[in-house]
């Protein structure tokens, strides 16, 4: 592929800021693409492509970064241009998934009914640099950090960065329960983004023998604390009941647990079932008709927190540019259920997150009092408010 093409893409770099050799990663993954899509791409010059689609019959469509419309090509895939990407790739898992050595980016197939590949999709993988860079005083403080956000909102990049910065900045033993392999992307050899972070693969269930994809994890994330002694584990999504209560274990021995889950918000997680024992878990209170009039409500029941959750701290990828910390999850749930706005502060991406950083406090979006400091227009829902003491909801 000609260099004017690859200078076009933004340039990767791993989570501790170092840059990564985007020309011959990018060029890695578009070897495996039809050519006249490649040339259309280099005709354009489109800066910032997230994924290619392709489907037999249709035209295909790339994402780019910062736009919201696909944008589509004119021709239509055909069987040949299909037999052109299987002839170059590795052969799919059982998920339906693949990638490039020592790459971050992944291929995914669609078959038909008879297991016929009819189409692929091309995501790139990129680092971006210093995405942890925010948290890295709670990183250095030893700090327990779940992770929500939508998906595509950076969660694993964050990830990411965060082995970085643990693993070469201070030393940590860090080992990586890599779910799909999107942290350390396919292969044998991990992508040198997680600095020398170690990273366990989850092994794919045998044909013929059902396997619940939730215990498999919780298996590689025991085997990080027995067999390897890891100061810090990182898990990509945590979405299972076993592998909850796998993580609630080990944040008990004292190891420091960086994890996503499944949730937009803090909120998504303390009303999942399955996850609540990440947050202290819920439990039902029927109250008394004396105590009803006393507290001039309606409902019958309410919601209380009854143990202390497995992370210190909350991170909400509000954008990708906007990070919603909540440094005491306790008190945030309590807040939360008890009708409150959390106590929450916000982080940019590109803030220096510096030794003794100290976060402002939090205010009321309301308030017009006390340091006189009021809430950034452009912060995101839930930046601030009175923090509650209570740990009830209403149901």
């Amino acid at each position: 592929m000609p260099a004017s093409t690859i200078s076009r893409f933004r340039p990767v770099t791993d989570g501790a800021g170092h840059t990564m050799p985007a020309a011959g990663e990018i060029a890695a993954l578009l070897a495996v693409v039809p050519r006249w899509i490649v040339a259309w791409i280099e005709a354009q010059g489109a800066d910032g492509i997230e994924e290619i689609e392709m489907d037999l019959g249709r035209v295909p469509r790339l994402h780019v970064y910062d736009r919201r419309e696909p944008v589509a090509l004119a021709r239509e895939v055909s069987p040949e241009d299909l037999q052109y990407v299987l002839g170059r790739v590795t052969r799919f898992r059982d998920d339906n998934r693949t990638g490039i050595e020592r790459t971050l980016h992944r291929i995914a197939c669609i078959r038909d009914r008879y297991h016929e590949i009819v189409g692929f999709t091309f995501r790139v993988g990129r680092t971006i640099a210093g995405a942890a860079e925010p948290l890295r005083d709670l990183l250095e403080a030893g700090r327990s950090l779940l992770v929500v956000g939508r998906p595509g909102a950076g969660k694993t990049t964050l990830l990411r960065s965060a082995a970085a910065i643990l693993s070469e900045r201070f030393h940590r033993r860090v080992v990586i329960a890599d779910t799909s392999n999107e942290i350390g992307g396919d292969g044998q050899i991990p992508h040198p983004a997680i600095g020398s972070a170690r990273r366990l693969q989850i092994p794919l269930p045998e044909s013929g023998r059902p396997s619940d994809a939730g215990d498999r994890q919780a298996g590689a994330i025991l085997q990080a604390v027995i067999n390897h002694r890891a100061d810090t584990i990182i898990v990509d999504e945590l979405g299972f009941a076993s592998d909850a209560r796998v993580a609630r274990t080990i944040a008990r021995r004292g190891v420091q647990l960086i994890a996503t889950a499944h949730g937009t918000s803090l909120r998504d997680v303390i009303f999942n079932s399955e996850l609540a024992c990440l947050v202290g878990d819920l439990h039902p209170i029927v109250l008394s008709p004396e105590e009803i009039e006393r507290r001039g409500i309606t409902g019958h029941t309410i919601l209380e927190r009854t143990g202390p959750p497995v992370f210190d701290c909350a991170v909400e990828i509000a954008r990708r540019d906007t990070l919603l910390i909540h440094p005491d999850v306790a008190a945030s749930v309590d807040d939360l259920l008890s009708g409150l706005p959390p106590r929450a502060v916000v982080r940019r991406v590109d803030q220096d997150a510096a030794d003794g950083h100290q976060d402002p406090p939090p205010v009321s979006p309301n308030s017009s009092s006390g340091s006189g400091e009021s809430r950034n227009p452009e912060d995101p829902p839930g930046a601030g408010g009175p923090h509650g003491a209570g740990r009830r909801q209403m149901v």
